[in-house]
C-alpha cells in the first residue's frame, strides 16, 4: 500500500487561489474541480487529472516514490502549457501529513514552493500550495483544495 492510496477514487474539489501573488493579497478566486484518482506500481505511483468546468482548463499530476530514498517526487501539468512542469517537488508523509518541496520561480522570481496533503480521511483531505520569497522565513499560501469523495 502507497502513501497516495488513500487518493485513489473520485473527488469534488473546493478551490481557493489567490488573485495575485507576492503583494499580501487576501482576494480569492473560489472555484470548483473534479479529480479522477488512481494508483499504479502496487501504490508507489500515483495519478490524477482534475478538470476546472468554470476555467476552462485540467489538469494532471504524477507522483513516484523512489524506492530507495523514501522520497515522493510531485509532478504537475495542465492543459494550457501542455509540458510537465520542472522541477518536481519531493518530499514524504511524515504522521499523516505530507509535506514536499522545490525550488522554482514564479512570474519571474525565484521561490521555495512548499506542497502540503492534510486532514485525511476516508471521504476528505486538504492540499495547499505556499511560495516562500525569502529562504522559508516566511509562506503566503495561494492555492487550497479542499477534497470531498464523491458519492
Amino acid at each position: 500500500m502507497g502513501d497516495f492510496d488513500f487518493f485513489i477514487g473520485t473527488w469534488d474539489v473546493a478551490n481557493r487561489r489567490l488573485t495575485k501573488r507576492h503583494v499580501g493579497s487576501d482576494d480569492w478566486d473560489e472555484f470548483p474541480g473534479i479529480s479522477v484518482a488512481h494508483s499504479f506500481f502496487d501504490g508507489a505511483g500515483s495519478f490524477d487529472e482534475i478538470r476546472f468546468p468554470t476555467r476552462g482548463f485540467s489538469g494532471s499530476t504524477v507522483r513516484i516514490l523512489d524506492a530507495e530514498t523514501g522520497l515522493w517526487s510531485i509532478y504537475w501539468m495542465n492543459s494550457r502549457r501542455g509540458v510537465l512542469e520542472l522541477p518536481p517537488v519531493v518530499g514524504r508523509f511524515v504522521d499523516g501529513v505530507g509535506t514536499f518541496y522545490a525550488d522554482d520561480t514564479d512570474e519571474g522570481r525565484p521561490v521555495r514552493c512548499r506542497f502540503i496533503w492534510s486532514g485525511i480521511t476516508p471521504t476528505s483531505c486538504r492540499w495547499e500550495q505556499a511560495f516562500s520569497v525569502d529562504g522559508e522565513r516566511t509562506w503566503e499560501t495561494n492555492w487550497i483544495m479542499d477534497f470531498t469523495r464523491a458519492g
